[in-house]
């Protein structure tokens, strides 16, 4: 497994998904953020890491 240039490993993304509603993420690696579109969330990605916690995590539409 090879982190992107942005230090996130993409093959984690298979084994994360949205605290809330248990759906599948979309990674945009422009943003840095994993999106979780039925619960209208964006999850930062800090240091290549991500942060699932609701409290960090920016309302989307």
């Amino acid at each position: 497994m090879t982190p992107d240039e942005r230090g996130f490993d993409r093959h984690m993304l298979e084994a994360l998904v949205c605290p809330i509603t248990k759906a599948q993420l979309r990674y945009d690696a422009a943003a840095q953020e994993l999106i979780s579109r039925p619960a209208h969330l964006a999850f930062p990605i800090r240091n290549g890491i991500p942060v699932m916690l609701v409290d960090e995590a920016r309302e989307i539409e």
